[in-house]
């Protein structure tokens, strides 16, 4: 038996149902005193290993009745899976103005140009815009943010730039900047393992443009339940830690303030 497209139309949007249901009734029928339901949380490729643990061990360990499941992909990825009520909350990359999302900016972070050892970039000496065209880019796909940066930050400089490869996988797309494909952008906190082995070398880029700012994003939709918003709280806290530590390199935090846990 083969499944047509209608048939599939219809289980994508009964499987949605029928996880709105399994969360009511957690919601209606929960212990006494206790939060539970099940969460959702759309997670940035560059940020994801420094989140990912800490969020989950905090939910865990201050509201264990909440199932978080982690989700990650790029900024038009999450929006379109916030949007269908596939996650609950997201952090999106420069999110756009949208009646259907309500966000609140959290940090903004500087984009550096990345490379492979024997490019001879310096982390000390800021690369300037016109790198980007002495060198083919790897870059992700059209409909990521970050490849409307950069074409409009080198349009408007005047820059001529050429691609070597598209890949909307972060872990690829460093590799292929590592094996000397061609020059790579992103946060710094997205490459430190890789400086730190000496796989690539990075320089911040000299340039207002290649700065971008984090926001938290909630869908207009629908309710945001007890136990999505002791997740949000959570998040919030993990990033606030993460920056106030360094962790999270070269980020400036720029949301509510957060009281930092005692650990």
């Amino acid at each position: 038996m083969l499944v047509t497209d209608a048939g599939r139309i219809f289980m994508e949007r009964a499987s949605r149902a029928l996880r709105e249901l399994d969360k009511a009734r957690l919601e209606i029928r929960p212990a006494k005193g206790a939060i539970v339901g099940d969460v959702n949380v759309g997670l940035l490729p560059s940020s994801c290993e420094l989140l990912a643990a800490p969020l989950a061990m905090a939910v865990r360990a201050e509201h264990p009745g909440i199932k978080v499941s982690l989700s990650v992909g790029f900024t038009d990825h999450l929006t379109r899976w916030l949007e269908d009520g596939e996650i609950d909350v997201a952090l999106l990359y420069d999110p756009k103005t949208s009646s259907r999302l309500s966000t609140t900016s959290l940090l903004t972070e500087p984009l550096w140009v990345c490379a492979a050892p024997s490019l001879g970039l310096a982390t000390d000496v800021p690369a300037g815009i016109d790198t980007l065209g002495r060198f083919p880019l790897v870059l992700p796909s059209r409909q990521h943010g970050l490849r409307s940066l950069v074409e409009r930050a080198c349009a408007v400089s005047g820059i001529d730039f050429t691609i070597a490869a598209e890949t909307n996988a972060l872990a690829v797309h460093k590799d292929l900047v590592a094996q000397g494909m061609g020059l790579g952008v992103m946060p710094r906190v997205a490459i430190r393992a890789e400086i730190e082995q000496g796989l690539l070398i990075a320089a911040p880029l000299a340039h207002d443009q290649f700065i971008r700012t984090i926001a938290l994003a909630l869908p207009t939709a629908r309710r945001t339940t007890p136990a999505v918003r002791c997740v949000t709280t959570a998040l919030t806290q993990c990033m606030t830690e993460a920056v106030s530590s360094g962790s999270w390199l070269d980020a400036q935090w720029i949301g509510p303030h957060s009281t930092v846990r005692s650990v």
